[in-house]
Order: C-alpha cells, then sequence, then structure tokens
C-alpha cells in the first residue's frame, strides 16, 4: 500500500476541508443575516389562473393580495463565496432562488404576492393559497 493510501486518507481530506470552510468564515465574521438586508422587489405581469413556485428550498412567504401582477420581494445577504441569484417567470412557473456556491456564507428570503384567485403549487406541492376568505365554521 502506498503512504497516505487506504481508509484515513479521505478521513483526512474532510478535516483539511473543514478547517479551510471554518478558516475562511473566521475571516468574514460570520455574521450575514437577510432580515437586515436592504429589499428588492420585481413585478412580472401574469395572467393566469395558476401558478408553479419553485423555491428551491429558500425561505418563502407566499400572500394573496389585491393586485394584478406578481410582486416578488428578495432580501440577500452574503459574506463569503459567489452569488447564485433567480427571480424569473416562464409560462406558469416562477422559478426563485438565492444562495451561493464555493465556500460560503448567504442567507436569503423571499415574499411572492400572487393576485387573488390564483391557484399555486409550491414546489410540486399544492398550497391552501387561492386567495379566497377561509370558510366560517
Amino acid at each position: 500500500m502506498f503512504p497516505g493510501a487506504g481508509p484515513k486518507r479521505p478521513v483526512t481530506l474532510v478535516v483539511v476541508a473543514a478547517a479551510a470552510v471554518t478558516a475562511a468564515l473566521g475571516l468574514t465574521g460570520c455574521s450575514v443575516d437577510a432580515t437586515k438586508a436592504t429589499p428588492e422587489s420585481k413585478r412580472f405581469p401574469y395572467t393566469g389562473t395558476s401558478l408553479k413556485l419553485t423555491t428551491h428550498e429558500v425561505a418563502t412567504d407566499l400572500v394573496a393580495t389585491d393586485r394584478k401582477d406578481i410582486k416578488v420581494t428578495r432580501w440577500f445577504d452574503a459574506a463569503a463565496g459567489s452569488e447564485r441569484l433567480t427571480w424569473t417567470l416562464k409560462g406558469d412557473t416562477l422559478d426563485i432562488d438565492a444562495g451561493c456556491t464555493g465556500i460560503a456564507l448567504c442567507d436569503a428570503r423571499f415574499k411572492v404576492e400572487v393576485p387573488r384567485g390564483i391557484a399555486v403549487t409550491r414546489d410540486g406541492e399544492r398550497t391552501a393559497l387561492t386567495g379566497k376568505p377561509p370558510a366560517r365554521r
């Protein structure tokens, strides 16, 4: 067997990688908070009756409003890594994403406002969001 080969080598690589990430994050101060970031907004004209929302597991508030378009607000804060920011509407699919790649430290949050009456699926699952008032008991 060669020196450094065998089952201990992958563990050593993981330890070295973890140390590098820890050192890099230590240099950034480790404080990112999307709630303190300056919000950015984008509006999308929309006349459909249903919407497929893909969030890529980013925290997203979904709200039915008295508007005729879709409004997306994004809060994003990053201290390290390459930014990955997406907000596109193609057909009936709204794709939103915000994150970092590489040795990264970032935080993101979205708010999506849709016109009342639009049926919305989030990440492939139906939501209760239709813009209709809840039934009275």
